[in-house]
């Protein structure tokens, strides 16, 4: 469906992340939906999401909540929203599921994104990130120092290596 997106010109670029992507570098973890980041092609748009529930409607695949019941998943939809998010879809890796190619953030633009966000859920998510061995301390840093970072990544060592 992601890729019919994209070849229809509804999103320009995709890539899962979240909790679905980090169970691609980590051991599986609980969560409630799969959040894919999507580029869209008008992002001044006020309706910005509009074409993409369009897209599913027609379908079959039912709006619920701030998601779309696609199957089994509530998928949530979310638009690139500065550049760590942009580079994150482009720098994107491709996987496989079933035979259909899939875009997913890599494991240092998930970390570097959690950390951004702050969450107690998104620092475990760090950490599980670097204990699987998916990211480096090393890369996590570079990246968030790139993207305006720095501090909270001062602060999470701190806090969770005592550096």
């Amino acid at each position: 469906m992601l890729n019919a997106m994209v070849d229809e010109g509804v999103i320009k670029n995709y890539a899962v992340f979240g909790a679905v992507a980090q169970m691609r570098y980590t051991e599986a973890v609980v969560t409630i939906d799969a959040d894919i980041l999507v580029v869209v092609p008008d992002a001044k748009r006020m309706d910005v999401l509009s074409p993409i529930y369009e897209f599913c409607l027609k379908r079959g695949y039912q709006p619920e909540g701030e998601s779309i019941r696609v199957g089994a998943w509530p998928v949530q939809f979310i638009p690139t929203f500065d550049p760590l998010t942009e580079s994150a879809v482009a720098d994107a890796e491709v996987g496989d599921m079933d035979g259909e190619p899939f875009r997913v953030v890599k494991a240092d633009y998930l970390a570097v994104i959690a950390l951004g966000v702050g969450r107690p859920k998104d620092f475990t998510r760090i950490l599980s990130l670097i204990e699987a061995g998916a990211t480096t301390v090393d890369a996590i840093c570079r990246l968030a120092g790139k993207h305006g970072l720095a501090p909270a990544w001062q602060t999470f060592q701190e806090r969770f290596y005592g550096r």
